[in-house]
């Protein structure tokens, strides 16, 4: 069977912890697309050629959930040129037999326009910077700037920006416990498996 889940939204919202839920409980496999650009990021050097010979190896890294990682890709996502790379092993993956979730900030409009399911998870700013603070620390005024900066870098830029999908399912995650956002995603899913 091939059904692809495709689940966008801007840092910190929910997708990730939405996504690996989802996969598990269908048995579909997993792509965090996020850490392609956060390996590519994290490697420094020339983007492009970084992302043409991307590893498996390099999505192992332990540092990839960084701030740092998480700010170095938002910066080389906005290269043309490294989205190219990435957009085809991406689709690749999305159409694989057995089914897939992938999430990030452009599957449902750029790279699966197909997928048999499309939500777009948020939350608001001030919210996804306190998890954020939660998960990795820091001063936390700086965390919410910071969330705000990649905000208007990945929604404002030319090559495929952070938006909803016209036909996705809006979740906002801002009052939602992760159960409970689990639990809506996977009812839409489980609703569209059944011909609804």
């Amino acid at each position: 069977m091939i059904f692809t889940v495709a689940i966008d939204g801007p840092a910190a919202a929910g997708k990730g912890t939405i996504s690996r839920a989802v996969a598990a409980r269908f048995g579909f496999h997993h792509l965090d697309t996020g850490l392609l650009y956060r390996a590519v990021g994290a490697l420094g050097g020339d983007p492009v050629a970084a992302a043409r010979g991307l590893t498996a190896a390099d999505l192992a890294r332990d540092d990839l959930r960084s701030l740092a990682a998480g700010q170095a890709a938002s910066r080389v996502a906005a290269i043309p040129e490294v989205r190219a790379a990435l957009v085809e092993f991406q689709r690749r993956f999305a159409r694989r037999e057995g089914g897939a979730v992938l999430d990030g900030r452009d599957i449902g409009t750029v790279i699966c326009p197909e997928a048999e399911v499309k939500l777009y998870v948020t939350a608001s700013p001030e919210v996804r910077a306190r998890r954020r603070w939660l998960e990795v620390g820091g001063d936390e005024a700086r965390v919410l700037a910071e969330v705000r900066e990649r905000d208007a870098r990945d929604m404002g830029r030319a090559e495929a920006p952070l938006r909803p999908a016209a036909e996705a399912v809006v979740l906002d995650t801002s009052v939602l416990t992760a159960e409970e956002a689990v639990a809506e995603a996977t009812r839409l899913v489980a609703a569209r498996l059944a011909g609804g």
